[in-house]
């Protein structure tokens, strides 16, 4: 059986203590690799590893810098097939959201900024005549980044990119959940010629190999996608120590549909919204909202749309929804589920597993896509994150009505407003208190915009000038002018 490595100094090593984790095959429920339990030991040689390679990374061109970053995104373009069944057989997916959404865009998050360090520029101010200022950007040191299981490659190359690109060098621990494509990733660096402990990847439970990154002293940068208990967690540690970190994590986001939206794009894009990744995405819109009156023609729209999502084997081409990620993640969806039938919810669509998918995938983790209507905005299922392929519907009757119902929860992490009229647009934009909001479309990613949530759903931001700017620290120089 596979036994997948830690990524250190530039080697494929094994754990110190030899442990390993078994790694579960969530379309069939079976093991089929083992992953490090990694722990102190192997963090603090990675921590160590990155410290050594800092100054030379650091001090190293940016034109020397991003043709190895440009390296990168060529190998993971090349090896996008292999890439993508590894996250198909982690993850559950589709094999076809792999090759079309994660791969691409991981290899898209090195070239964005492996060429944006290239065209940097430094802020200047004249004090009259009698001085100079100007402020330097300078990386921070080693960088510990801890990413999800629900995007695993994209994710993870979201943060290690631009930590890389500025500088820094970096300590990864990805999710012990979906370890596959990070190891992949690893072996593409080392044939990219990346230098010995520029990018170390350690794995292992969060508990034991993530909290010891976190705890490190010399690592005074972290950035965390995961579960807002887990950020909690991380605020409560690395804030004593005075570390810089940003936390991007959950929501239950609003997806709001005017009578007004042209239903042939709002519809489909509903439906995405929804169910994508099997509703593991933390921008999926998990509370739909519809104006009273289409809300009885487009509910029916959208239950037939969803029926013919065809959930079947994530290796298949034409499966639309993959399996749930763990046999964990399946309990907690059923939990929710039977907790909207108690708050008095009526399952329109769906509601448990589907019939057997097939003979290899009969012990695998499949939900069907389900549609709860008649929950009262308190109510659990509607302000908790389930992350699972569960939306809620509901009419509402005015602006105020629908913000004040979008609004009404602890997260503010994305929105979609459906609507012809662009006043509206921007009105409703602006009060829902959430991070993004989109308008007639949904997830459209522009790597240059700054991508946070509000509230419980984080801290910090990512993308764009935001992440170099977190990855960086101003130093600001004064130069006296000589009298004239």
């Amino acid at each position: 059986m596979l036994e997948i490595k830690n990524y250190i100094n530039g080697e494929l090593v094994g754990p110190a203590e030899g442990r390993y984790l078994d790694n579960f095959d969530p379309a069939t429920g079976q093991v089929y690799s083992k992953v490090p339990d990694s722990g102190g030991v192997d963090v603090e040689r990675a921590v160590d590893a990155a410290g050594h390679a800092f100054s030379a990374w650091s001090r190293m061109s940016t034109a020397k810098r991003s043709d190895i970053l440009l390296k990168i995104a060529d190998l993971i373009e090349a090896n996008a097939d292999r890439l993508a069944r590894a996250e198909c057989i982690d993850n559950g997916k589709p094999l076809s959201l792999a090759r079309s959404l994660d791969i691409p865009r991981a290899a898209t998050n090195f070239r964005f900024f492996a060429t944006r360090i290239l065209h940097s520029q430094s802020e200047s101010h004249a004090m009259d005549y009698s001085a100079i200022n100007y402020t330097l950007r300078r990386p921070r040191g080693v960088a510990g980044i801890i990413s999800p299981w629900n995007l695993p490659l994209y994710l993870f190359t979201w943060k290690v990119a631009p930590a890389l690109a500025t500088g820094n060098t970096v300590v990864g621990k990805p999710s012990e959940v979906t370890p596959m494509t990070a190891f992949l990733f690893s072996e593409l660096c080392i044939e990219a010629g990346l230098p010995p402990g520029v990018l170390n990847v350690v794995h292992g439970a969060g508990a034991k190999a993530g909290q010891a990154l976190v705890e490190h002293p010399a690592v005074p940068t972290i950035s965390f996608t995961g579960g807002t208990k887990t950020g909690g967690t991380i605020a409560k540690t690395a804030g004593p120590l005075f570390k810089k970190y940003s936390l991007e994590l959950g929501g239950k986001n609003p997806n709001v549909v005017f009578a007004d939206a042209d239903l042939d794009k709002a519809l489909p894009g509903s439906v995405r919204a929804s169910f994508a990744n099997q509703g593991q995405v933390c921008l999926c819109g998990s509370r739909l909202f519809v104006e009273a009156p289409i809300y009885d023609s487009f509910v029916e729209r959208f239950l037939d749309a969803s029926k013919k999502l065809r959930v079947g084997d994530p290796l298949e081409p034409d499966t639309d929804q993959g399996s749930l990620v763990s046999k964990a993640q399946f309990e907690k969806v059923s939990y929710y589920v039977d907790l909207a039938k108690e708050e008095g919810g009526e399952i329109l669509l769906g509601g448990g597993p589907p019939a057997p998918i097939s003979d290899r995938c009969k012990e695998g983790y499949f939900f069907y896509p389900t549609v709860i209507a008649g929950l009262g905005m308190n109510c659990r299922v509607n302000r908790e994150e389930i992350f699972g392929p569960v939306v809620a519907i509901m009419p509402f009757k005015n602006e105020d009505e629908v913000i004040e119902y979008a609004n009404a929860t602890d997260y503010g992490l994305a929105a979609s407003v459906w609507t012809k009229d662009i006043d509206r647009a921007h009105r409703v934009s602006e009060r829902i208190n959430c991070g993004t909001v989109w308008v007639n479309c949904w997830m459209l990613r522009d790597l240059r915009v700054p991508f946070g949530g509000m509230k419980q759903s984080g801290v910090g931001r990512e993308g764009g000038e935001e992440a170099m700017r977190f990855f960086t620290e101003p130093k600001n120089v004064c130069v006296a002018l000589r009298d004239a």
